[in-house]
C-alpha cells in the first residue's frame, strides 16, 4: 500500500514536534525522573498510540488498524527487553538518573531513524526476494530459542566495535562533565563518558531492531504500519524505562514470553506460504504470552540466592 507524501510528512512532524516539546519544555533541567512523571508519560504515549490505531480504522480501514495494534504491541513488548540493557549499561558505566534521560532521548531519536532505514530495506528485500521472507522466519525462531534459555543478560561495553573506533579516533574524557557529550580540558576537546553511554545505546538498538523489524514484518509489510507501530512503541520506552526501573527484576519470566512471541512470529512466516494466519490470533497469542510470563513472575517470585 502507498501512502501520500503528506501522511509520512504530518505524522513525522507530530513526532518532531513530541520530541521537542519532551526535551524543552517537560524536560528543559536535567533532573530525576520520578515513577509518577514517568507514569504519567507513558499513559500519555499510550494513549496517543490507542488513539491512532483508532485514526487508522477509520481513515485505511479495520485491517490496517488491527495490524497496527498487533504490530505495536509486539514491539512494545520487545522493547521491554532494552530496558534490562539499559539498567545494565547506566549501571555498568555509573551514570547520575538525573543524565539517563537525556542519554535515552537522543538514543531514541537515533533508533527511529534506524528503525525506518531498516524498515524500507526489509520491505524492499521481500519484495524483490520473496525467498528472505524463509531467512528472516528462521531467524526469529533461532533468536525465540536462544532467548528462552538465556540465563542473565550481560553488557560487555569493551567488545563495542563501534566504540572502540571511535576511541581511536577521538579522545576520550575519564570523567562527566554534567549532561554534556563533549567537553573542553587543558584547552583541548574531549568526548565525555556520557557521549561514550549513548554510543552503546545506539548500538544496542541497533542489534535489537534486527530482531524487532522482521517480528513485525510478519504482520505487514506496510512501510507506514510497521513504521508508526515502531515509532510509538519506543518513544514510550523512555518514559517506560523510568516506570519499570527496579523492578523489572521481579519479571524473571518475561524473557519466556518474547521468546514465545519471537518464535511464533518466526513461524507465521515460514509457514505464510502454506497458511495464513489471521492477524487477530496474532494479536491474541501475542497478549497471552505476555500476560502468562508477567503473571507465573509475580506468582513464583524468583529465590534469592543465598550468600556463602
Amino acid at each position: 500500500m502507498e501512502h501520500s507524501v503528506l501522511l509520512w510528512g504530518i505524522f513525522n512532524l507530530f513526532i518532531l514536534v513530541m520530541l521537542i516539546i519532551d526535551l524543552a519544555v517537560f524536560n528543559r533541567e536535567e533532573h530525576k525522573i520520578t515513577i509518577r512523571e514517568s507514569l504519567v508519560w507513558t499513559g500519555i504515549w499510550i494513549a496517543i498510540s490507542v488513539v491512532f490505531g483508532i485514526g487508522l480504522y477509520f481513515y485505511m480501514g479495520p485491517q490496517s488498524s488491527l495490524d497496527f495494534f498487533t504490530g505495536y504491541l509486539i514491539e512494545k513488548s520487545l522493547s521491554v527487553d532494552n530496558i534490562f540493557v539499559f539498567i545494565l549499561v547506566f549501571s555498568y558505566f555509573n551514570v547520575k538518573p538525573e543524565y539517563q534521560h537525556k542519554v535515552l532521548f537522543w538514543g531514541i531519536f537515533g533508533a527511529l531513524v534506524m528503525r525506518l532505514l531498516f524498515i524500507f530495506l526489509g520491505v524492499a528485500l521481500i519484495e524483490r526476494f520473496e525467498w528472505i521472507i524463509y531467512v528472516f522466519g528462521s531467524f526469529l525462531v533461532f533468536t525465540g530459542i536462544k532467548l528462552a534459555f538465556e540465563t542473565e543478560k550481560e553488557v560487555h561495553p569493551e567488545r563495542n566495535p563501534v566504540l572502540k573506533l571511535i576511541r581511536k579516533f577521538f579522545p576520550i574524557s575519564n570523567q562527566y562533565d554534567g549532561a554534556n557529550f563533549i567537553t573542553k580540558q587543558k584547552g583541548k576537546t574531549l568526548l565525555t563518558p556520557l557521549f561514550v553511554v549513548l554510543v552503546v545505546v545506539e548500538t544496542t538498538d541497533l542489534i535489537f531492531a534486527i530482531d524487532s523489524i522482521p517480528a513485525i514484518l510478519a504482520i505487514t509489510h506496510d512501510e507506514f504500519l510497521v513504521y508508526s507501530s515502531n515509532a510509538f512503541a519506543i518513544l514510550g520506552l523512555r518514559a517506560l524505562y523510568f516506570a519499570l526501573n527496579g523492578v523489572m527484576k521481579l519479571f524473571h519470566y518475561l524473557h519466556y514470553g518474547l521468546a514465545a512471541i519471537l518464535s511464533f512470529v518466526g513461524i507465521k512466516m515460514l509457514i505464510a506460504d502454506f497458511y495464513h494466519i489471521p492477524t487477530p490470533y496474532a494479536l491474541g497469542f501475542v497478549a497471552l504470552s505476555l500476560t502468562l510470563s508477567i503473571a507465573f513472575s509475580v506468582m513464583f517470585p524468583q529465590k534469592k540466592k543465598e550468600k556463602k
